[in-house]
């Protein structure tokens, strides 16, 4: 042993390890609270056929928290470096589960048609499947259009959820309208996105064994 470090010999530098966020951090408690809030949700709605307006406007409140658990919870994340695998997998699972769950109780007690939720569910499903199919070619971001969609239709649902009459009850129904509007136009885009990005993908990975033939052809001419 000479005594001198490996770095000042010139060997091999071990990288600084870098600190895992822990299971038990605030993005992710957020995320646990919006699961939990998914049940109590549907049970505040659904109390009396969903007749009970008090117990609407605690489903309301409910939905609420969940939706601004759903603006805090990735915010933090990013901004305190605060990922984790489980926040990856849950944090998506929780939004389309309180959504999920307000659409289909609300086509239930019939206040909201049936088609409406058929389309909503069937965009933001194809959508998280379609970023699966693409994912090894790259990542699909979050648009400007996908979080102006997504806050239409919070305020939509919010706003069924609640017992509005008149003019209100009127509103309602064109936020819905643009909501709807929103969510076929954004899943289009994304599905232009994904068509271009495995696309460049394809022709990468065809560029990378087209380059790959060629060396090794001139590996064998120079033997």
């Amino acid at each position: 042993m000479t005594g001198v470090p490996a770095s000042a010999a010139g060997g091999p530098r071990t990288a600084p390890a870098v600190r895992q966020a822990g299971l038990w951090n605030i993005a992710n408690v957020l995320t646990m609270l919006r699961l939990v809030l998914v049940p109590a949700f549907v049970v505040l709605l659904m109390h009396d056929n969903g007749t009970d307006q008090a117990w609407r406007a605690f489903a309301w409140a409910a939905f609420a928290v969940a939706m601004i658990t759903d603006v805090f919870d990735g915010h933090l994340a990013r901004t305190y470096n605060l990922v984790t695998d489980f926040g990856k997998i849950a944090d998506p699972i929780a939004d389309k589960a309180i959504m999920g769950a307000a659409l289909i109780c609300l086509s239930v007690l019939g206040d909201l048609p049936w088609w409406v939720t058929g389309v909503i569910l069937f965009r933001e499903l194809g959508i998280t499947l379609m970023r699966f199919w693409v994912i090894k070619h790259g990542v699909i971001p979050a648009s400007r259009g996908g979080k102006i969609k997504t806050l239409a239709q919070g305020t939509a649902v919010g706003m069924y959820v609640l017992v509005l009459t008149g003019p209100l009850a009127t509103f309602r129904w064109w936020v819905m309208a643009v909501a709807v509007v929103l969510t076929v136009a954004t899943g289009l885009d994304y599905v232009r996105q994904a068509v271009v990005l495995r696309r460049a993908g394809l022709a990468r990975e065809r560029a990378e064994r087209a380059e790959q033939a060629a060396e090794a052809a001139e590996r064998d001419a120079g033997r």
